[in-house]
């Protein structure tokens, strides 16, 4: 049986409502604002995510982190489609530019966080696991950027109140492309 088309509502931008398949640009998109990771397009809903793999597309300007350093039980990949980044991966601190492309295995300790002279949009994918891990060490290359734990976890919820992080997010559209 073919699976359905799923339908798409506006909530601040548009989102699947069901299951499905969709098809919606992403600057109709709803995008989510946080006051220190920057913005991003989540494809998927929050009440229903894709069962295999997450996807979004990530913005954020120089400066701003995307979460806290951290390594994850399962696969990882991104690719930078606008701007310029820092990733800070394995302890190690890479400049990544417009088409490169990161693959991080399980078990990868990763950050990124804008950098350049505007804003950085990161394609970024990841497996979708039952029992999936993640773990938050300390990161001192992370510091400066407020990405990293101030003690090793392996909750989340504990890592980003540990590292002061809002759990505020702002739904609504994301300027695309960014400029």
């Amino acid at each position: 049986m073919p699976a359905p088309e799923a339908p798409l509502q506006d909530d601040g931008g548009l989102t699947p409502v069901s299951a499905g398949w969709f098809v919606v640009n992403v600057a109709a998109a709803r995008g989510v604002s946080h006051p220190t990771a920057g913005a991003y397009v989540p494809f998927d809903n929050r009440e229903q995510p894709f069962p295999h793999y997450g996807i979004n597309i990530h913005i954020l300007q120089p400066g701003e982190p995307n979460a806290l350093y951290h390594e994850e039980s399962t696969q990882e990949d991104f690719l930078v489609l606008h701007g310029e980044c820092l990733a800070i991966i394995e302890g190690e601190q890479r400049r990544l530019r417009r088409w490169d492309f990161v693959h991080c295995p399980p078990g990868t300790r990763h950050v990124f966080v804008g950098a350049g002279d505007g804003p950085c949009a990161i394609l970024m994918t990841g497996a979708r696991q039952e029992g999936a891990t993640v773990h938050y060490p300390v990161e001192p290359l992370a510091e400066p950027y407020g990405a990293t734990v101030p003690e090793p976890t392996d909750d989340p919820r504990e890592a980003y109140a540990a590292a002061g992080w809002s759990r505020e997010f702002t739904p609504g559209r994301l300027p695309w492309p960014p400029s």
